[in-house]
């Protein structure tokens, strides 16, 4: 038996404390629906909940979590539905269950059963769409907002042209309705995980070795599937809810903080600060000096923004 069975969550508390040795680091769980979400909080102070990307877990943040511990935050790192150590569900034909807007109120009841009924939220790629949809669905939660390395995922399926569908191919690929992107990955998965991040790097701190197994540990047959569900519900049904948004008018309203990689396609093929403003009433915007993995490559320059965001939009913050 592999001993990861016998205890899944053990290997990512394993990681934190052997990098950063995070204060009164434990795990948590909630349900909502059936669906069991799995997350790590440690430290005291106003919540943060951090929401990872493809193909990650809430390993992701173990560079950054710290830091924020120690400006005095309560860090949530959350394993989306699908991922990580979470429960992966079946999918549907309308691919609704991995839709956004519900694996956004997955976290939103995280939070409540840990007694957040406001807080900020920071997602990174994937997470970051979550992150996004969550800001407009609850802005009665969301404090504020901050989106690492991404666009509006409408823009982007808006914007396609050929830089974009050779960088970002992957999300053509798992949006096939068909198994075969599930059966060339499960082929060869390590090959399929590492090549996500080769290639994707910019001289900064390199991905850490541990987390990488981490990722690789909880890459299984059940998250390739639930992950390809991902990619087809952002091709459709999520689609859907941002067209129907944009034709209400409707925009974030919380504070929106967005990040992203000098390096990355989504520096080089965006005006990020321009595009943003028209989906979000108040934004804030900054490169960092990355590709797009920023939370791994430049860490505490990331860091050293979501504290400064946070601090800025905390109760009785003068701005």
């Amino acid at each position: 038996m592999n001993p990861h069975d016998r205890n899944p969550h053990l290997p990512g508390l394993r990681l934190l404390r052997h990098l950063h040795g995070l204060p009164g680091l434990r795990r948590v769980a909630s349900s909502r629906d059936g669906v069991r979400i799995n997350a790590l909080v440690a430290g005291e102070g106003p919540p943060v909940l951090l929401l990872h990307g493809y193909p990650q877990t809430s390993a992701m943040w173990h560079r950054v979590a710290p830091e924020l511990v120690a400006a005095g935050h309560t860090v949530v790192l959350a394993d989306l539905r699908g991922y990580g150590d979470s429960d992966k569900p079946a999918d549907t034909a309308s691919h609704e269950p991995y839709s956004k807007r519900v694996m956004a109120a997955d976290q939103v009841a995280l939070m409540e059963s840990l007694g957040f009924s406001r807080f900020a939220v920071v997602g990174h790629d994937r997470g970051a769409r979550v992150a996004h949809r969550m800001a407009l669905d609850a802005p009665e939660r969301v404090r504020s907002v901050a989106v690492l390395d991404i666009v509006p995922t409408l823009h982007m399926f808006e914007n396609v042209d050929r830089a974009m569908a050779s960088t970002y191919f992957h999300w053509f690929f798992l949006a096939l309705e068909s198994d075969l992107p599930e059966r060339l990955i499960l082929a060869d998965t390590p090959s399929w995980l590492r090549s996500r991040f080769a290639g994707r790097h910019a001289g900064g701190m390199p991905v850490d070795e541990a987390a990488t197994a981490e990722y690789e540990r909880c890459f299984d047959p059940a998250t390739v599937r639930a992950s390809c569900a991902d990619y087809r519900a952002a091709a459709g049904i999520d689609l859907v809810h941002d067209r129907h948004d944009r034709e209400r008018g409707r925009m974030v309203e919380p504070p929106l903080l967005a990040l992203w990689g000098t390096h990355s396609y989504v520096g080089r093929g965006f005006d990020v600060p321009r595009i943003w403003k028209s989906y979000a009433r108040q934004v804030e915007a900054a490169p960092v000096g990355a590709d797009h993995y920023l939370c791994e490559e430049a860490p505490h320059d990331v860091a050293h923004a979501l504290i400064s965001f946070c601090r800025n939009t905390e109760p009785g913050a003068s701005r």
